[in-house]
């Protein structure tokens, strides 16, 4: 296994999503070689985590890039310009929807703010954001067993929490939610040991 992420992917759950495909690579581009802080995967695998869960329960492919593309606006230099200019105004839309303001300096206010543009969109932004909370509630359980802050941890879950009751309210019955939920209730429920403890 290589240090250095690849610059192309070929996973095959985006085989027949050629707007996919394009996000993939844009990603893998812009994403470079940052790294994910709770395991140090390639940052990129979170993002393909989410759209990968959205191909999976059959949403339509620009839908699925949007998901590929949700951080770039965040972590990245890249802007909404430049996506809808690549990838159309859906796409571009739904990133900007799920993306925190970097001009509001408050953490919580800002994942309020983006809470609040989920609600009053609804439709796929709503999916996108349910779909990156269930890999964040995984990517916080891998923090917690590594020994992370206990008071970043519990403020990042009651945050997904908030988002859950949120998304409850305006994506009722999604099975994305059933997962959401349930990566939750573990948490709370069945908590991971910190390495070295209970091994």
């Amino acid at each position: 296994m290589g240090e250095t992420p690849p610059r192309e992917a070929s996973l095959s759950f985006f085989d027949h999503l050629p707007t996919t495909q394009d996000a993939v690579t844009f990603a893998l581009e812009h994403h470079g070689d940052q790294r994910r802080a709770a395991d140090g995967a390639p940052f990129v695998l979170h993002p393909l985590e989410v759209a990968a869960m959205l191909q999976r329960f059959g949403y339509p492919d620009h839908v699925v890039a949007a998901a590929v593309l949700h951080d770039v606006i965040e972590d990245t230099d890249a802007d909404r310009t430049e996506l809808e200019a690549r990838f159309g105004p859906e796409v571009g839309e739904l990133v900007a929807l799920v993306s925190d303001d970097d001009s509001v300096e408050d953490e919580e206010e800002r994942k309020d703010r983006v809470r609040e543009r989920v609600r009053e969109a609804g439709d796929y932004a709503a999916v996108v954001y349910a779909a990156d909370k269930v890999s964040k509630a995984r990517e916080l359980r891998t923090l917690i067993a590594r020994g992370g802050d206990q008071d970043e941890a519990n403020a990042k879950f009651e945050r997904y929490r908030r988002s859950l009751e949120m998304l409850e309210e305006i994506i009722p019955g999604s099975q994305l939610l059933e997962v959401l939920r349930f990566e939750l209730e573990a948490l709370e429920k069945l908590p991971p040991a910190e390495a070295g403890h209970g091994s």
